[in-house]
């Protein structure tokens, strides 16, 4: 119970009046820390976990060296297809959508108003996809008891025999979508259930394409359908033929219904690289078959996981935090990453199909304490984001969970908290605002990984051309010495790149950095140019502080430019004058109301929803959703069916009567 409410019963109490109070599920809401022998044992996302950083690598790596880079683009071989700004999206799991994205259509979440905003500001627009492993489960229907926008049923109800909650949503969850669209540029993904092939429920189609128009980019058709017999989804003779007969089912449905007129926009297949890989499915002629049906070809993965401390001996081998955190600070983790789907983005890059990163984070099962929200997770985004671009990826989504996961980009506090906290914003959201501004807005950027520092693993280095000149550089430093010794130096110089062109270096570069103290550090610790969020659950989704550029000296005579870049830290060069690294600030929305301050929504531990794991051995009795979306049900509602009811909820927003 807050403050808030205690005040208001307090004159009933002194009156003599009797007061009958009910607070309901605060057990389950708490969560161990995963860190062996720690004493949190609260909410994950909140965890104050803070792992010690690496050791420096012995032999240490040269902190001197140089990049030798060419102007024009047509002198490099290996430049990635065209990219864009909105690169980093986000995948939001759907049963967190009513804490996330608003409570209903008149009543969105200011905080995330707020930071799409920002995003947008440089990346143009936002993609989201509002999906999951519950999507496959997912029923639109006209309503919902107390008014509510979505909800997780019993897995009684159904013969689902790996316990996933069906999901229930209104025609109001696209009302949500659409209003957040009509105030910043976000545009949505959503996914057609594939549970049941013989009775399609294409509503979610129908009504997505009527109510979102062109703002929904597509439908992703099943997903990870490579786990499908692993969980009792599917047989377990189950295989991409038929993954691929399936896929047709879909396709023939929709080319037949006259209420989804955009006949090109679905995405597949959407496999984790678990029981299959991409090549098994491309083997059944998936691409050239359905080439006019496809808008993206798609793919899931996470590094690693953390499900043992889910599912117990069931769900894999135990990683623990500390030992693992030097994976996510060094180059060969992504490239290995990445390799395994060069030759999938070769196939779509001829079959003129854009690749794409569907859903990924930091680790399976809901990420690790001291990893997932620290700095080094930030520098891995960036880094693993860049290499994929590198590698002919054209997009990918960073998924976010509940509150009981430690990978959330972005958190709302605890219901019961929302009048004194405010939200969580953490270094890998920030991270997806670094790559944005990379890539920009002009949809011709192309990157290349330079190999840096003779293919050092801790000093990584890209180099971005943007309508066909050489924009911007980009340098990692992933290791951690507050001495200064592990910091780099490094010697850019630009040739013409065409014979009698001049060198290209300008008298003068401006570099912003995205910084900590520690790769172990937390986002009231991180700054991108100057600005940052502060810490866990004290922002309303606006960046703090004045934005800071650097202004680095040329000299032309000898074609150089020397970039320092802090150990632990980033630097991005702007080397194009035309290539402004000042960004304006964002079209933002003060907070003025709140949500109510107690719990009131009866949640069954056991639907607890829980994960993207992937490689426990067995999950026959177990939950397929993702983990942390045990609050995924409790919303008030309110619905939008019309245009006048829509500009209502829009003027709402404008006089601040929307908030957290």
């Amino acid at each position: 119970m807050s403050w808030a409410s205690l005040a208001l019963l307090c004159p009933l109490l002194l009156s003599g009046s009797t007061v009958a109070v009910t607070v309901y599920g605060q057990a389950p809401l708490a969560a161990t820390s995963t860190t062996p022998g720690a004493a949190y044992t609260g909410l994950r996302a909140y965890d104050p976990t803070v792992l010690q950083p690496p050791p420096l690598p012995s032999p240490a790596p040269g902190n001197q060296f140089n990049l030798q880079l060419t102007q024009a683009a047509g002198a490099v071989q290996g430049l990635s297809v065209p990219l864009k700004g909105s690169f980093w999206g986000f995948s939001i799991e759907v049963s967190v959508i009513n804490q996330v994205l608003g409570k209903n259509s008149s009543f969105l979440q200011v905080p995330f108003l707020n930071l799409m905003s920002t995003h947008a500001k440089r990346s143009g627009e936002v993609h989201i996809r509002v999906g999951g492993n519950t999507q496959d489960y997912a029923t639109l229907v006209d309503a919902i008891p107390d008014g509510r926008i979505i909800e997780k049923l019993n897995s009684e109800v159904i013969n689902n025999p790996t316990a996933t909650p069906p999901l229930l949503f209104t025609r109001d969850v696209f009302y949500l979508m659409n209003n957040i669209t009509s105030l910043v540029p976000v545009k949505w993904y959503m996914g057609i259930p594939l549970n049941d092939t013989q009775n399609l429920r294409l509503a979610i189609a129908e009504e997505g394409e009527r109510i979102l128009g062109s703002n929904i980019l597509g439908f992703q058709i099943g997903n990870e359908p490579d786990l499908y017999a692993r969980h009792q989804h599917r047989p377990l003779t189950y295989k991409p033929s038929d993954y691929f007969g399936e896929f047709a089912d879909v396709v023939n449905a929709i080319a037949a219904n006259d209420k989804i007129p955009t006949k090109n926009n679905l995405i597949g297949p959407s496999i984790a690289n678990a029981d299959w890989q991409p090549q098994d499915v491309w083997d059944t002629g998936f691409i050239t078959t359905y080439a006019q049906n496809l808008l993206y070809l798609s793919v899931e993965r996470y590094p690693t996981d953390n499900c043992f401390v889910i599912w117990g001996p069931d769900g894999g081998t135990f990683h623990d935090p500390q030992a693992t955190f030097p994976s996510f600070l060094a180059h060969d983790q992504v490239k290995n990453l990445v390799n395994q789907y060069l030759p999938s983005t070769a196939l779509a890059v001829a079959a003129g199909k854009p690749f794409v990163m569907f859903e990924t984070n930091t680790a399976s099962c809901g990420g690790f304490p001291g990893i997932s929200d620290s700095f080094g997770a930030g520098l891995w985004v960036l880094d693993y984001g860049l290499n994929m671009a590198a590698g002919n990826f054209s997009e990918a989504l960073l998924h976010v969970g509940g509150q009981d996961t430690y990978y959330n980009p972005f958190a709302p506090p605890p219901t019961g908290e929302s009048q004194y906290n405010q939200w969580t914003i953490n270094p890998i959201f920030m991270a997806t605002l670094v790559t944005a501004e990379i890539f920009g807005q002009t949809g011709t950027s192309r990157i290349i990984d330079l190999n840096a520092n003779n293919g050092d693993v801790h000093t990584p280095a890209y180099a971005v051309y943007e309508n066909d000149v050489i924009s911007k550089v980009v340098i990692i430093n992933f290791m951690t010495d507050a001495t200064g010794a592990s910091d780099s130096s490094v010697t850019i110089s630009i040739g013409g790149g065409e014979t009698g062109q001049p060198n290209g270096n300008p008298a003068s570069v401006q570099v912003k950095y995205f910084v900590a103290p520690s790769v172990s550090s937390k986002a009231d610790n991180t700054t991108w140019g100057g600005q940052g969020y502060g810490a866990k659950k004290t922002n309303d989704g606006r960046l703090k502080g004045d934005e800071q550029i650097t202004t680095v000296n040329c000299d032309q005579n000898a074609n150089t430019c020397v970039i320092h870049v802090p150990a632990p830290g980033a630097a991005v060069v702007f080397l194009n004058s035309n290539v402004n690294p000042k960004v304006d600030p964002a079209n933002t929305y003060s907070t003025t109301a709140y949500t109510q301050t107690y719990n009131t929504i009866r949640a069954d531990p056991s639907l607890v929803a829980h994960s993207n794991g992937h490689n426990g051995k067995s999950r026959q009795q177990l939950g397929a959703t993702s983990f942390g979306s045990s609050n995924g049900a409790s919303s008030s509602y309110a619905t939008m069916r019309d245009a006048a009811l829509l500009g209502s909820a829009l003027l709402a927003v404008f006089v601040g009567v929307v908030g957290l």
